[in-house]
């Protein structure tokens, strides 16, 4: 094996799996969000609640519309730079993966598609049951790839059969406790993105004196409001994963905590067990993905408690421009601490593709060096194309505030009939 290729083809994976995960993580959160207050509005029929479902749900397309792509595009990879992954293994975590792929692109686009044509043309308790069935299926759809995942960081329900694994006990499969746990943590961390967003943008606004006073006011509490269970959930789910890794990964455990002579032992045992090599993985990079991830958990407790605290009152939501500098600077902070979290565990159960039984430099494809290159290129160019062309869309929208974009828009009154749920009254500060 070129180590060449191999370094490319883990930079290219990297890139591109985390590149994608930074849209699932909004997208998982606000479909949630839009959902509750889709139901709210349908319960109330209060044109506040109906705007922002409008606005929410917007943003909400666009970053679902181009992260989609980054999904399909990264499906490539597989095929192209890790062959010997697939031959090995594909039997048993292909299954989930192709399970995954009918669930995102016909069940939750199917019914995403009504959602956003389905304004007044469904009745509306239809149209609520559509934003909960893109929801739910999201949900279902992350629990499918993170099955796939957790079969990599630990392996169950298989069995060896003619130099390769083939699928043994579907159920240990699913409930294996690396998928569920990394699955409760992974929604919890959508949910406080989602929140964190929500409070950001609510606060730009505020911030600037908007005449849209009520909307925005009542995105940053609920924004604020989210984030603190949220962050909750997200601590324990990562604590039970952190706890676990004594028993499902020790030597990632050990490099963590940096304890040279369990890290010699296991090293020793390894080496007893599948041959010469180096089973520790990069420390720098364990390490150090581990305490940044540490890091903005804390930094997002304390704006998390502060932020419950200054909702509370009226004359802090809207008239504490500190306050709303600071949520729109922490706005990073979830994407940085799930990415860091994601190289955390991928980065920490090297040198294994499939934990135990196949080495990262025998599951990458036979390619040239020159190939490889021309191939990373090529996804780290589209990429970050598709991240800077999301984020000016989301910007854009989010700065436009609760206009009309087109979602929820009647075509039916005509384009000079005004829109019932187009303007609240604006009193002034």
């Amino acid at each position: 094996m070129n180590p060449d290729v191999l370094d490319l083809a883990r930079l290219q994976f990297a890139l591109t799996a985390g590149g994608h995960f930074l849209f699932v993580a909004l997208t998982l959160g606000l479909a949630t969000v839009v959902a509750v207050l889709q139901t709210r509005a349908t319960l109330t029929g209060k044109p506040l609640h109906a705007r922002m479902v409008r606005f929410w749900g917007q943003l909400y397309v666009i970053n679902y519309a181009v992260g989609i792509v980054t999904g399909i595009v990264m499906e490539f990879q597989f095929g192209m730079s890790w062959s010997g992954l697939t031959h090995y293994a594909g039997d048993v975590f292909g299954a989930s993966l192709a399970v995954e792929t009918l669930v995102a692109f016909f069940v939750e686009s199917t019914f995403l598609g009504l959602w956003i044509f389905g304004w007044h043309r469904l009745g509306r308790w239809a149209h609520l049951a559509a934003i909960w069935i893109v929801t739910l299926t999201a949900y279902l759809s992350a629990y499918w790839i993170l099955v796939s995942n957790g079969f990599l960081n630990h392996p169950v329900g298989h069995r060896a059969e003619g130099g390769k694994l083939v699928l043994d006990d579907p159920v240990a499969l699913l409930a294996n406790p690396s998928a569920l746990l990394a699955f409760g943590h992974v929604v919890a961390g959508a949910l406080l993105t989602a929140g964190f967003f929500m409070a950001g943008v609510s606060a730009y606004h505020l911030f600037r004196r908007t005449p849209e006073w009520e909307f925005f006011g009542s995105g940053l509490r609920t924004g604020v409001f989210l984030s603190f269970p949220a962050l909750m959930v997200t601590a324990v789910f990562g604590g039970l994963q952190f706890s676990s890794l004594a028993s499902l990964q020790p030597m990632k455990s050990a490099v963590f905590g940096q304890r040279t002579a369990e890290i010699a032992r296991l090293q020793a045992e390894l080496v007893d067990r599948f041959g010469p090599g180096d089973y520790a993985p990069p420390a720098a990079l364990t390490r150090g993905a581990g305490l940044v991830m540490l890091l903005c958990f804390a930094l997002m407790m304390y704006f998390a408690f502060a932020g419950v605290i200054l909702a509370c009152f009226k004359r802090a939501v809207f008239r504490f421009r500190l306050w709303h500098l600071a949520l729109m600077a922490a706005v990073p902070l979830p994407y940085l601490a799930m990415i860091s979290g994601w190289v955390f565990r991928e980065a920490g159960r090297q040198p294994w593709v499939v934990y135990g039984l196949l080495r990262t430099e025998d599951a990458v494809s036979g390619l040239s060096p020159g190939a490889m290159r021309l191939s990373l290129v090529v996804f780290a160019t589209l990429f970050a194309l598709l991240a800077v062309l999301n984020a000016w869309l989301l910007a854009r929208h989010a700065r436009r505030g609760p206009v009309d974009a087109g979602l929820g828009h009647d075509e039916r009154a005509g384009r000079d009939a005004p829109d019932p749920a187009a303007a609240l009254p604006a009193p002034r500060y």
